[in-house]
């Protein structure tokens, strides 16, 4: 499997199931796409900004409920084993983008994993094992949300600080803005919120290049 990054935004996405697997999947989707829920029951409120149906589809029923909403990704998370092969195959013959949170290992083209993420906007961090091992994905995250803190902040300033340097070759902008996520300095300013962040970056790039913005 290839990892890609998918934006939602104006996406819809279609999951069966309201136990806690199926909320926590509507939860991940809901930041960004349109989140259908079909479940004869819900725990709680912890679903995120999405619609609820309360029903409950038999295997017969999942091909309608596909077409009523057509989805760009189906999530098949009941406790039925016969329903989520039918949302599998029915997502199958539509061309529609599938995940099954009742299996592990290998994938059929056109399954989707969905990985343990960590995010610092705009910069997310993504681990997977293929569905293999839960767990150790959970563990993987936890490791990665240290390292990424704080990326955030320095993806904007780096993003912001590219179009200064526009009129610099581009050896040059490489240099800097290595030289600027490379800085000790540079990242303490920003994990103290300090406002002279980008000033301490013009100061790095100015003694990494020669040269002054």
């Amino acid at each position: 499997m290839i990892p890609l990054v998918h934006d939602f935004t104006g996406e819809r996405v279609l999951v069966f199931g309201g136990g806690p697997v199926g909320a926590r999947k509507a939860r991940r989707f809901a930041r960004e796409a349109d989140v259908v829920v079909v479940s004869p029951t819900f725990e709680g409120d912890s679903y995120g900004d999405s619609q609820r149906v309360r029903a409950a589809p038999d295997p017969a029923d999942v091909s309608d409920w596909l077409d009523r909403f057509d989805p760009a990704l189906a999530v098949a998370a009941t406790d039925s084993t016969e329903v989520n092969e039918a949302i599998e195959r029915a997502a199958d013959q539509r061309g529609i983008l599938s995940n099954r949170a009742d299996r592990s290992g290998a994938r059929d083209p056109g399954h989707v994993v969905v990985p343990a993420t960590v995010r610092d906007d705009p910069v997310v961090a993504a681990v997977s094992t293929g569905a293999n091992s839960p767990v150790l994905s959970r563990h993987l995250r936890q490791e990665l949300e240290s390292t990424i803190s704080g990326a955030g902040g320095m993806a904007e300033l780096t993003g912001s600080l590219r179009e200064e340097l526009d009129e610099f070759d581009s050896q040059t902008r490489r240099t800097a803005l290595r030289a600027v996520v490379d800085s000790d300095a540079v990242w303490k300013a920003l994990d103290t919120e300090s406002a002279n962040a980008h000033q301490v970056a013009i100061d790095v790039i100015a003694d990494a290049t020669g040269d002054s913005l």
